[in-house]
């Protein structure tokens, strides 16, 4: 949902934030946006993004939530991606792109928008990975937390999308897996067949909302981020994330807690079972007819859903 979209009484501000990165010597900007107004009553939701790579703009949706609620809706693009700072000479530093690095700018973030103590938090594939792993943490001003089609480990995630693509028709299959092999993955017959995959798996919606495909021509762009953490092939992690888990620590998170996927997600119920079985306050919801992206594809019901559990301050 675009900014343009909301109701025009609606405040907006967008705004960038210092980040003084760590492990270098230098000040880069984290860009914001600020849907509503955060001297409201009600507590602000704090949305991460997913990729890694993306941008926030398909998260703006969440606004659909937080809006009739009188509350605010608080997005940011993680540095390296979308308005704010990108760090292409950092490609391929599997030591510098950790979910540390992506922590630091989250508490930077809250704390200079002066929300540190107050705040629900939600996030989306690898922005609800960073999201649990901030709640581990238990940030004592973190109220309530809501992971959205975000695996309790990568493994898991490969898992499930080795499964699903052992289910597609053999010319896909094939093209899949020959051309991951041979390094190939620009290829005609590659793209349609992650394109067929795409429609069952990531977003069933055709064409692709605008928010959700500004997102990956963002990461086409500019693909350090992606590639320095998840690598350049889709069944296959080859970057920082490799090995990635929460599920040791997931039982720290105190907070009440909503995970929420598709039915043919690939952060399907085996990839965030673990989550539902160690966090002590949790609650579970799948989306009968949705793939990785429910807050557009069953975007009404994904609405009542979240709001519902976030309740009223």
């Amino acid at each position: 949902m675009s900014a343009s979209l909301l109701q025009p009484r609606v405040a907006i501000v967008t705004g960038e934030i210092d980040f003084e990165i760590p492990t270098l010597n230098t000040t880069g900007k984290t860009w914001y946006k600020i849907i509503g107004n955060l001297t409201s009553h009600q507590r602000p939701l704090v949305a991460l993004h997913g990729g890694p790579g993306s941008n926030s703009e398909y998260m703006e949706i969440l606004s659909n939530i937080t809006t009739p609620r009188s509350g605010a809706l608080v997005v940011y693009d993680q540095v390296g991606n979308g308005h704010s700072t990108h760090l292409r000479d950092k490609l391929g530093d599997s030591l510098f792109w950790t979910d540390s690095l992506f922590l630091s700018e989250l508490d930077n973030v809250l704390r200079k928008l002066g929300i540190r103590d107050d705040y629900d938090l939600a996030g989306h594939s690898w922005g609800g990975m960073l999201a649990a792993r901030h709640a581990t943490l238990r940030p004592k001003g973190l109220k309530r937390l809501v992971l959205m089609s975000a695996p309790a480990s990568i493994d898991l995630w490969l898992e499930t999308g080795k499964e699903y693509l052992r289910e597609l028709p053999q010319k896909y299959q094939d093209a899949i897996i020959n051309n991951e092999k041979a390094g190939t993955t620009n290829s005609t017959n590659y793209q349609e067949a992650i394109g067929y995959y795409s429609t069952l798996h990531v977003c069933s919606i055709q064409p692709v909302p605008e928010p959700i495909a500004s997102g990956a021509a963002d990461s086409a762009n500019d693909p350090t981020v992606r590639l320095s953490m998840y690598g350049p092939l889709n069944f296959e992690v080859s970057g920082s994330l490799k090995g990635w888990t929460v599920i040791p620590d997931a039982h720290k998170i105190s907070v009440p807690t909503l995970v929420t996927n598709g039915k043919r997600d690939q952060a399907g119920k085996t990839a965030v079972q673990p989550l539902l079985n160690e966090i002590p306050n949790v609650k579970w919801v799948e989306f009968e007819h949705s793939g990785h992206m429910a807050h557009f594809e069953e975007a009404d019901k994904f609405t009542k859903v979240v709001s519902q559990f976030l309740g009223k301050v």
